[in-house]
C-alpha cells in the first residue's frame, strides 16, 4: 500500500488522556456554579441587553438546539431581576361613567389587595349604614311628612271635585273602568227608565253636563297623578339625601387614605354617586330594580353588588425584585389575557370581574421569555406583541368576537402602560427569517445574543466541563464518573463538534450520554461510571437508531446494492455520502461510474438529466469541466464527451463533496488506468485541482469501514479524505484499532495529483500523459470526421 499521505493513528481521534485529570472521580471536584460555560460572546451580549433600559432593546437569543440557551437565559434573567424594582399592582374596577370600559388602577406592590379589602369593607358598611339610616326615627318622620303633604293635597282636590259635582246635581261612582258620573234626582241616582222618560231637551242638557263633569274628573285625576309623581320624586330624593348623608363619612375616610391617588379619588367619587343613586341595592328590597340594573342585578343580593368589587389583576405582594415569566404556550390570550363570558338570557355576558391577566400583565415591569417558534406558530400573538412593544401599551381585545356564532355583550378594558423586556429564544433560521421579512424586527429586538455550537477545547473549558458533569450528576441523581469515563465523554464531545480542537455545546446530547452511562453502570452494580459504560451507552444509542444503516449494509453485502471493496476497475470509484435519519447520520458508499467517448458535449451529468441533481452537485461537475479544460485544452479543444452517474440512486443528489471522486473516475476512464475499489473517496475540488474539505467525514469513513468489515477486511482498504478534514476526525475505537493493526487505512490529500497516485499506484505524470495521448487520438479522430463531412 502507498504509505504516502497516510494519517497517523494519533490524529484519528481527539484522544484526551485520563491521567491529565487531577482527580480519580467527579466526587472529588466542585460542581460548576455557572449555568453554562464556553459562551463568552453570548454572556456579554445578554448582560448588555438585560441592563440597557431604552425602548426597543429586547433580546433575541440564537443558538443550536440543546445548547442550554433557554436554561442559561432564564437563570441569567432571574439573576438580574432579583436586584430589580418590584413593579406596580394592577386592578380593574367598574367605570361608573362608561360601564363598557372598565377602569385600570395601579398601586404600589401589595396595595391592590389592601384596596380591594377596603372596598369590600366599605360595601358592607354602606349596607349597614344605609339600612340603619332608613330605619331611623328621623327618616320615618320625614317620610311621614312627605306622605302627609301628598295626602293633604290629594284630599283637597277630591273635596273640591265632590263639591263641584254636587253643585251640578251629579254623583261619582267607581267602576271597574274607573270613575263615572251619574245624574241625581231627589238625591239619588237617576234610573235608566227615568232618563228615557225625560224629554229630549232635558236628556241633551244632562249629557252636556255629564261631559263637563267628566272633564273635571279627568283633570282632577291628572292633578292627583302629578302630585303622586312628585311625591315619589320627593320620597326618592329623601332616600338619596339620607343615603348621601349617611355614607359621606365612610367615603371621606377613604378619600383621606388615597388623597395622593387622583384616579382612585375619581373612582370613589363615581362610586359614591352610584351608591346614592342605587340606594335600593342596600335596602334589601327587590322591587322594580332588575329592569334598570341588568346585567349586574341578576341573582342574589351579593351578585347585585358586583359593580362595587375590585378585580385584582396583578398582585406583587410576595414579589422579590422584578418579575420573570417564561411563557411556554404564547397564544394571544395567554400573552394578553382574556375576558371570560357566561351565558345569560340566550347571549354571552361578562363584566370587569371576569378579566383575567396574561403573561404580559404578570411580567410587566420585568422580563418575559418566549420560544420564538411557539410565538410564530400563533400569528396574532406575534403581530399584537409587536404593536404592544411599539406603543408600550397593553391593550386587551377579544380577537374572536367578530367570528362569534352567538351574540356577546363585550367590554373594552382600559389599556395599561407596558414596560417589559422580551427575550425571544430561537434558532438561526427563525432569526434570519424575521430579520429579512419583518421590517419592525430590528426596531424592536435590537440585541442579538448568539450561542455558538462549539467552544475551544482548552484546559479551562475541560475543567469547567468536568464541573458541569459533577453538577448534572448531583441534579439528576446519577453515579459519579471516573476520569476514564470523563475522558471518553470529552472525546465524544469533540466528535459532536466535528473538530478535535473543540468541545460541543450541545449539552442536551451530552446529558443523554451521562444518564445512559450511569444506567448501565447501575445495571452492573457499580458505584462509579467507567469508560466501558460510556462506550456501552454510545453503542446502545446507535443500535436504537441504526436499523436503516444496517439494512443498507446487508444489501451491499448480498450484492443488491453494487459496491466493490476489492479489485481494480477503470472509470469506477466508490464515493461517500451521508444520510440523515432524524437525529442519526451515517455514511453510505455509492458506486460512481464514468464513460468517456468521442464528442463535443463535454461532461454529461446523468442525475441532472433525470432531474435528480441539486444545484451544488451541478456546480461541482461544472468545476470538473473547468479543471479538465485548464489542464488538457491549452493547445486544442477537448474532443470528448463523458457521462457520470451515481449508480443505483433514486433520490436527489446534492452537494459537491464527490466532485474530486468524480474527477478521479474521469481521469481513470480517459487514461485507461484502473482505480483500486478498496479505497473510497470524499472531497470537493476546485478548478486548480486543489482538494477542499467536506462535512460528515467521520460518518463517511465509518460507513465504508463497516461495509468493508461486512464483506471482509483485506488490509488493502481505506478512505481518502481532504487534508483539511484531519482535524475533524473523531473515529470510533474499532475503526482506530483497525487502522493501528493495518487492516484499514486513512489517507489525506491536498491535490488531485496526490489522490490519483494513491488510487492507481501510478504517478500523476504517467496518468496525465496517458490522458493527453488519449485526447490527442480523439482529437485526430474528430478532425478526420470533420474533414469527411466537409468533403461530402
Amino acid at each position: 500500500m502507498n504509505e504516502q499521505g497516510k494519517v497517523p493513528t494519533e490524529l484519528l481521534r481527539g484522544a484526551y488522556r485520563p491521567e491529565d485529570f487531577p482527580f480519580e472521580t467527579t466526587e472529588e471536584i466542585e460542581a460548576l456554579t455557572d449555568v453554562i460555560f464556553g459562551q463568552e460572546r453570548a454572556a456579554r451580549a445578554i448582560e448588555f441587553g438585560l441592563k440597557v433600559k431604552q425602548p426597543g432593546y429586547n433580546l433575541f437569543i440564537v443558538g443550536p438546539s440543546g445548547s442550554g440557551k433557554s436554561t442559561y437565559a432564564e437563570a441569567k434573567v432571574k439573576e438580574v431581576a432579583i436586584h430589580g424594582t418590584v413593579p406596580l399592582d394592577w386592578c380593574y374596577v367598574y367605570n361608573f361613567d362608561h360601564p363598557d370600559h372598565p377602569m385600570a388602577l395601579s398601586f404600589s406592590a401589595g396595595q391592590a389587595n389592601v384596596f380591594k379589602q377596603e372596598i369590600d369593607h366599605l360595601v358592607k358598611e354602606l349596607e349597614r349604614t344605609i339600612r340603619s339610616a332608613f330605619a331611623s326615627e328621623d327618616f320615618e318622620k320625614k317620610r311621614k311628612e312627605v306622605h302627609k303633604a301628598f295626602n293633604d293635597q290629594v284630599e283637597k282636590i277630591w273635596k273640591q271635585l265632590e263639591q263641584y259635582v254636587k253643585d251640578h246635581n251629579f254623583g261619582i261612582e267607581k267602576t271597574a273602568q274607573g270613575m263615572a258620573t251619574v245624574p241625581l234626582r231627589f238625591g239619588r241616582p237617576l234610573s235608566p227608565e227615568e232618563f228615557k222618560a225625560m224629554p229630549d231637551s232635558m236628556r241633551d242638557e244632562l249629557n252636556q253636563k255629564s261631559k263637563e263633569i267628566e272633564a273635571e274628573v279627568t283633570e282632577a285625576a291628572r292633578r292627583v297623578q302629578l302630585i303622586e309623581r312628585q311625591m315619589e320624586e320627593d320620597y326618592s330624593e329623601l332616600k338619596k339625601e339620607t343615603a348621601r348623608t349617611a355614607t359621606a363619612e365612610l367615603f371621606e375616610q377613604l378619600r383621606d387614605t388615597y388623597a395622593e391617588h387622583a384616579k382612585v379619588l375619581t373612582y370613589l367619587e363615581g362610586m359614591q354617586k352610584d351608591v346614592v343613586e342605587n340606594y335600593r341595592l342596600f335596602q334589601g328590597s327587590e322591587k322594580s330594580e332588575k329592569a334598570s340594573l341588568l346585567p349586574f342585578l341578576e341573582g342574589d343580593s351579593k351578585e347585585k353588588l358586583v359593580r362595587y368589587k375590585v378585580n385584582v389583576l396583578v398582585d406583587q405582594t410576595k414579589a422579590e425584585g422584578s418579575p420573570v415569566v417564561f411563557e411556554t404556550n404564547p397564544s394571544y390570550y395567554n400573552l394578553f389575557g382574556k375576558v371570560e363570558y357566561k351565558s345569560a338570557f340566550g347571549s354571552m355576558a361578562t363584566d370587569f370581574t371576569m378579566i383575567k391577566p396574561g403573561a404580559l400583565h404578570l411580567s410587566n415591569g420585568g422580563y418575559l421569555l418566549v420560544q420564538a417558534a411557539e410565538l410564530l406558530s400563533n400569528p396574532m400573538s406575534w403581530l399584537m406583541l409587536k404593536r404592544a412593544l411599539k406603543t408600550r401599551e397593553l391593550r386587551m381585545e377579544n380577537i374572536l368576537e367578530e367570528r362569534a356564532l352567538i351574540s356577546t355583550a363585550g367590554i373594552k378594558p382600559e389599556s395599561i402602560p407596558l414596560d417589559v423586556k422580551v427575550i425571544l429564544i430561537g434558532n438561526p433560521y427563525l432569526y434570519h427569517l424575521l430579520a429579512q421579512w419583518d421590517e419592525d424586527f430590528h426596531k424592536i429586538f435590537k440585541v442579538k445574543v448568539e450561542f455558538d455550537h462549539d467552544m475551544d477545547r482548552s484546559p479551562e473549558h475541560i475543567r469547567e466541563f468536568a464541573g458541569f458533569v459533577k453538577r448534572y450528576t448531583e441534579k439528576a441523581s446519577l453515579l459519579p464518573f471516573h476520569r476514564e469515563a470523563l475522558a471518553n465523554i470529552i472525546n465524544h464531545s469533540s466528535r459532536i463538534a466535528g473538530d478535535q480542537r473543540k468541545l460541543s455545546t450541545k449539552f442536551h446530547t451530552l446529558a443523554k450520554v451521562l444518564v445512559e452511562a450511569s444506567f448501565w453502570a447501575e445495571q452492573e452494580g457499580q458505584t462509579v461510571v467507567g469508560a466501558s459504560h460510556v462506550r456501552q451507552a454510545l453503542e446502545e444509542q446507535e443500535y436504537r437508531t441504526n436499523r436503516i444503516a444496517e439494512k443498507i449494509r446487508e444489501m451491499i453485502a448480498d450484492g443488491t446494492l453494487m459496491v466493490d471493496t476489492e479489485g481494480v476497475e477503470v472509470g469506477q470509484i466508490n464515493g461517500l455520502a451521508v444520510l440523515q435519519m432524524g437525529d442519526y447520520a451515517f455514511g453510505q458508499p455509492h458506486r460512481i461510474t464514468v464513460q468517456t467517448y468521442l464528442g463535443r458535449k463535454g461532461i454529461l451529468n446523468i442525475e441532472r438529466e433525470a432531474s435528480l441533481s441539486g444545484n451544488f452537485h451541478d456546480k461541482g461537475l461544472m468545476i470538473l469541466s473547468g479543471y479538465l479544460n485548464g489542464k488538457f485544452a491549452q493547445t486544442r479543444p477537448l474532443p470528448v464527451s463523458a457521462s457520470i452517474t451515481f449508480e443505483q440512486t433514486y433520490s436527489i443528489i446534492d452537494g459537491d463533496s464527490a466532485s474530486s471522486t468524480e474527477l478521479y473516475a474521469l481521469l481513470s476512464s480517459l487514461s485507461g488506468v484502473g482505480i483500486r475499489q478498496g479505497i473510497a473517496v470524499t472531497g470537493s475540488v476546485n478548478q486548480k485541482g486543489q482538494i477542499q474539505p467536506i462535512g460528515g467525514v467521520n460518518e463517511k469513513i465509518e460507513g465504508f469501514f463497516y461495509v468493508c468489515a461486512e464483506k471482509g477486511l483485506t488490509g488493502q482498504q481505506g478512505v481518502m479524505i481532504p487534508h483539511q478534514n484531519v482535524k475533524n476526525l473523531g473515529l470510533k475505537e474499532d475503526v482506530v484499532q483497525a487502522v493501528q493493526e493495518g487492516r484499514f487505512h486513512i489517507w489525506s490529500v491536498k491535490t488531485v495529483e496526490e489522490g490519483i497516485e494513491i488510487l492507481t499506484g501510478e504517478s500523476a505524470d504517467t496518468i496525465f500523459k496517458r490522458v493527453e495521448e488519449r485526447l490527442d487520438r480523439m482529437y485526430d479522430s474528430m478532425k478526420k470526421l470533420d474533414s469527411s463531412k466537409e468533403e461530402k
